[in-house]
């Protein structure tokens, strides 16, 4: 036994769709030219949500944050609870040898195995 359909308002205006003279477009619309966009936004007043760029973020002065995007493989999170200054020294380091972030995590779980297998004690 099929179930009535709950009444949202609409009335039944599919009954009344006449998509008979829908016909595809011959040719594609075209775009708008370059910049076009932007300064009919302004002119509407439209607010950007995208952080602007200053600069200095530009030049790579300042405070910008380096990219460290790369293709390595890598395809596991791990997350940790720290304290903000363990995650400052750890990315500095990484910034400094130029490794990324993975990297060097895996070179010190390197260097804590051979000191730990070293002292030929368990770690505490």
């Amino acid at each position: 036994m099929a179930q009535d359909r709950v009444d949202l308002g609409f009335g039944d205006r599919s009954d009344d769709l006449d998509l008979s003279d829908f016909k595809p477009r011959k040719a594609p619309v075209p775009r708008p030219r370059l910049g076009e966009t932007n300064r009919a936004a302004e002119a509407s007043g439209f607010r950007s949500r995208e952080p602007k760029q200053s600069e200095n973020q530009a030049e790579g002065v300042g405070d910008a944050l380096p990219q460290r995007r790369r293709r390595t493989g890598r395809n596991v999170q791990f997350n940790l609870k720290v304290r903000q200054e363990t995650i400052d020294a750890y990315c500095a380091l990484a910034d400094r040898m130029e490794w990324g972030l993975g990297e060097t995590l895996e070179k010190a779980v390197e260097l804590l195995e051979e000191h730990y297998a070293q002292a030929n004690r368990p770690a505490r």
